[in-house]
């Protein structure tokens, strides 16, 4: 039987349409379960401030179509201080909660580290519509938000083409450059700027240019705002001076993140929340939910983490140590396997779009 009885569901950090179908699938997977469950509010903020309510079977009715998240999220500098993180397990310990299921990006995981360390089970599932969790394929929100970006770029389409105009867009995703790059294939923007790969601006020019003279009107060029908040506009500016195409910059920022969730994320959360439970109710903990070729998996929590910061060339002095030289070869193959993955997709969109 397992030790677990009572378990808290939170998010944290920036929100994603799917949150709320997670949220869903964990309180009705726990009460299959015989598992009481309560929802902490604004994310390890309300875990501190014992802002917390039971969730029931109808308090999740008709959320799964819900962009945001019903408990809010917010971002707690007091998870990063030993006082903070003995009052989140303060409240554990006095409520009851067993165990946490966390939702939310590598901020979340970490917080799910640390309290895990200190006898709080803990289970991440990623939500973030950047996609940069790199032990996961994909994470909950990203499907959604590049379907965002896709209708607001045929919009602009419309009027590019009206005006024979060129549209400099930027596109959220952190220091991430999916969310740019797979919406510049699928919408046929003439170029794509992402911080993963270097960018020839004077190819750019001479590309518009040509086709310009070839009778085309309309011209996306789509930005990652890992690039900077000024590279985009001053792209804008220089495009327009190089190639005489009037040139407008729109930033489409954090309206990317709200609306219905799509299909594919629904799904993914559902079937992360209820594995999550599974896995907290199996005694796992310390793990996060991945989705790896189509399938859904757990792995280590701390594995995830530095994985990310050796894809993203942020590793500090000891951040390996605990590994195995045979664990670091892996992730380095992993990290060598997502970027070879990318390029390819680069060097298409770089073929085909004009």
């Amino acid at each position: 039987m397992s030790k677990i009885k009572k378990i808290g569901v939170l998010t944290s950090g920036g929100d994603a349409p799917g949150m709320n179908a997670a949220i869903r699938a964990v309180v009705r997977s726990a009460i299959a379960n015989g598992v009481e469950v309560v929802g902490i509010m604004r994310g390890y903020s309300g875990l501190i401030d014992k802002d917390i309510k039971p969730l029931a079977i109808r308090d999740v009715s008709n959320i799964i179509n819900k962009g945001g998240t019903i408990l809010y999220t917010d971002r707690c500098p007091e998870m990063l201080t030993e006082e903070g993180k003995q009052m989140a397990i303060a409240t554990c310990r006095e409520l009851g909660i067993d165990g946490l299921v966390v939702i939310g990006g590598d901020g979340t995981f970490r917080g799910a580290t640390e309290l895990t360390l200190r006898g709080v089970p803990c289970v991440g599932i990623p939500g973030t519509i950047d996609n940069d969790v790199s032990s996961t394929d994909n994470t909950i929100g990203y499907d959604t938000a590049m379907n965002t970006v896709i209708e607001l770029v045929d919009k602009l389409r419309d009027t590019c083409e009206s005006h024979a105009r060129c549209n400099v867009v930027e596109v959220m995703g952190r220091d991430a450059g999916d969310i740019a790059l797979n919406t510049a294939i699928a919408s046929g923007a003439t170029a794509v700027a992402i911080p993963e790969f270097d960018f020839d601006e004077e190819l750019l020019f001479e590309k518009i240019a040509t086709s310009r003279k070839l009778g085309k009107r309309n011209f996306i060029v789509l930005i990652s705002e890992g690039l900077g908040a000024d590279y985009a506009p001053a792209l804008a500016s220089k495009i327009q001076t190089k190639t005489g195409v009037e040139t407008k910059f729109a930033r489409f920022a954090h309206i990317v993140r709200g609306g219905n969730p799509t299909l594919k994320d629904r799904l993914l959360a559902t079937l992360m929340g209820s594995y999550a439970v599974d896995m907290l109710l199996a005694g796992k903990s310390n793990i996060v939910i991945c989705e790896r070729d189509g399938k859904i998996v757990d792995g280590d929590i701390t594995h995830a983490l530095k994985l990310d910061r050796m894809y993203k060339g942020k590793l500090a002095p000891g951040d390996l140590d605990e590994f195995t030289a045979e664990q670091i070869d892996e992730m380095k193959a992993e990290c060598i396997e997502r970027r070879n993955a990318m390029k390819t997709l680069y060097e298409i969109q770089n073929k085909v779009n004009l």
